[in-house]
Formats: structure tokens, sequence, C-alpha cells
């Protein structure tokens, strides 16, 4: 196997792995070491093209899953960030008359 498809294997496998975890800031970090082993395998020379395609074809489908996670934390988050404002203002018209 070729270096750089071996390299995208394992940065989609950690990717995999930190998405599990919920890890945002290796998520983060981990996304651009897998966008660098994405431009370097297309550059090399793949001597199994097949192979890359699959690679590619499992870290498109690790991408889509984590942008569907993502999606649904930041509607999480949202609604928490809704939840609190709202008993702000309930809490300021409380001190108001009371």
């Amino acid at each position: 196997m070729n270096a750089s498809v071996q390299r995208l294997e394992a940065t989609g496998s950690a990717l995999r792995e930190a998405l599990a975890r919920k890890d945002w800031a290796a998520i983060g970090e981990l996304d651009q070491l897998c966008r660098q082993a994405v431009d370097d395998a297309m550059i090399d020379a793949v001597e199994d093209p097949e192979q890359l395609g699959s690679r590619m074809q499992e870290l498109l489908a690790l991408y889509r899953e984590l942008v569907t996670i993502c999606q649904a934390e930041q509607q999480r988050i949202a609604g928490e960030l809704i939840q609190l404002n709202q008993a702000q203002q309930g809490a300021k018209v409380y001190k108001l008359f009371g």
C-alpha cells in the first residue's frame, strides 16, 4: 500500500475515533491532517487507484457523518442557549416585580 494512502487511512481512522468521543478539538486538528493527506495522496503516483478510490469513498462517508453530527450538536447547543436566554428574561421580570 502506498504511504500516502496508508496515511489517509490512519488519519481517517483517528478522525472516526475522535468523532465517537465527540472530541471537537481533536476533530479540528485531524480535519487539517486529513485535508493534507488527501492533497498528498492526489499528488503522489498511486500504484493502485482502486485502493485510493476506496479510501476516498470511506473518507467521504465519514465526513457526511461528521457533518450530520455537527449539525445535531449545533441544534442542541442552540436549544440550550434559547432556554438560557428565556431563563434570564424570566429572572429579570421576577426581579422587577419581586
